[in-house]
């Protein structure tokens, strides 16, 4: 699988994580390897992995895998170490494999939510320089599904 990044924007609710989840899905049906986790998570299973002494081996895992999807992507302002690990995956996977990233955070944040400057700028330049872009735009998709059935479409004779 060529190597190819992606970043879905878009407020709450609006298919970012669906759609991320549909490509993830088409890849897995193509026989590619394809993880799928939230930013927070992966960033806590590294610490933990760090304190039991594997994370050198979840890192080698996260770097060959030919899809990673990171979900709900700078939602938080990381930690020194935080950013040290998302350095360490972002740079191992560069070149060598598709980063997937949803958020509803605009890119122009993400250096802010990053913190360092010099940890931000190397994330970014891996990142965002060759992405394809899709910024999503529209009401919630949860929003117009509850607003679509309507009360009134209940059988008749249904209790009240």
């Amino acid at each position: 699988m060529p190597d190819t990044r992606q970043y879905d924007a878009g407020s709450t609710g609006v298919g970012k994580t669906w759609i991320v989840c549909a490509l993830g899905n088409q890849a897995a049906r193509e026989s590619h390897v394809v993880i799928y986790t939230r930013l927070n998570r992966l960033l806590g299973d590294l610490a933990v992995a760090r304190l039991e002494g594997g994370a050198n081996r979840l890192l080698r895992k996260l770097a060959r895998v030919a899809v990673l999807i990171l979900d709900d992507f700078a939602m938080t302002e990381l930690t020194a170490s935080q950013r040290r690990d998302l350095m360490e995956v972002i740079d191992d996977r560069h070149e060598r494999g598709a980063t997937v990233i949803a958020t509803q955070v605009p890119v122009e944040r993400w250096h802010h939510q990053i913190g360092d400057p010099t940890y931000a700028d190397a994330i970014l330049d891996r990142l965002v320089h060759q992405a394809y872009r899709i910024d999503l735009k529209g009401e919630s998709l949860r929003k117009t599904r509850a607003g679509g059935e309507s009360l009134s479409a209940a059988p008749s004779g249904a209790a009240e």
